[in-house]
């Protein structure tokens, strides 16, 4: 990978939670304007990369580059305002009791009252069926139309990067299609897309490089279309044999 097309870079990494080591001087690259996918076992440091990207989890050395530039220890804030990083967590995160409209409104908060206004439309052109649900209350969306919401939300923003964590978790695979979709079409725009996804072959399809983890250090990077034809697959991220001995075995292949 040349030094132009990295977006996002990993150098010798540590971090974690209280006395917890999560990432164990993790080195990682991904490109500019493509979908990274992350993947490993549950515990292998996935979302704690996100988070460290985001500036959610304590750095304890190393750095994080964006376009080059260090952003190691940069608020959320400043992540997402003045570097166009824009996260969307695992789980729901909306405000139930308000509307549509209103979680949009305050997804924009930064961006103040009239650019959020002109933005909106832009947004639910992307969402026909959140567009519908406007002056509904947040909680009373289906799972997958909240999900949306939320990629929205971050949408408004006109984000440079995307971190999302496992965006398929609680969708029906008709709903998991339209939000791949959605990245992919982002991706192809230029958005650099970094995702935690378990649901392996489906976002491999999508993907453009993948990057296995185990006990948080990087142990495969390679072309999702390599990693979906390779034998190994089914077994190794499917199977649960999430040892290095077996990744090492399909980096080789």
């Amino acid at each position: 990978m040349s030094v132009d097309d990295t977006c996002i870079e990993f150098d010798q990494v540590t971090a974690g939670y209280g006395e917890f080591t999560i990432l164990n001087q993790l080195s990682l690259k991904a490109k500019r304007g493509k979908i990274t996918l992350l993947l490993g076992p549950n515990g292998a440091g996935k979302s704690t990369v996100l988070k460290a990207i985001f500036g959610l989890v304590r750095m304890r050395s190393g750095r994080i580059l964006l376009d080059g530039q260090d952003i190691t220890g940069a608020s959320a804030k400043d992540l997402l305002v003045k570097h166009g990083i824009a996260f969307v967590p695992q789980g729901r995160n909306l405000f139930g009791q308000l509307s549509v409209y209103e979680n949009l409104e305050l997804g924009g908060i930064t961006l103040g009252v009239k650019t959020t206004h002109e933005r909106i439309p832009e947004v639910l052109e992307r969402f026909p069926r959140v567009k519908e649900r406007l002056h509904s209350s947040a909680s009373s969306l289906s799972g997958g139309e909240q999900k949306q919401l939320e990629v929205g939300r971050a949408l408004l923003l006109r984000p440079k990067v995307i971190l999302i964590d496992e965006p398929s978790i609680g969708l029906s695979p008709m709903v998991v299609a339209d939000v791949f979709k959605l990245l992919r079409q982002l991706a192809d725009q230029g958005t650099t897309v970094l995702m935690v996804e378990q649901n392996v072959k489906s976002a491999l399809k999508m993907a453009d490089e993948a990057i296995a983890l185990e006990s948080g250090r990087l142990v495969l990077h390679k072309a999702a279309d390599e990693l979906l034809a390779d034998p190994n697959l089914e077994r190794i991220f499917l199977g649960g044999a999430h040892t290095t001995n077996a990744v090492d075995a399909i980096a080789t292949v």
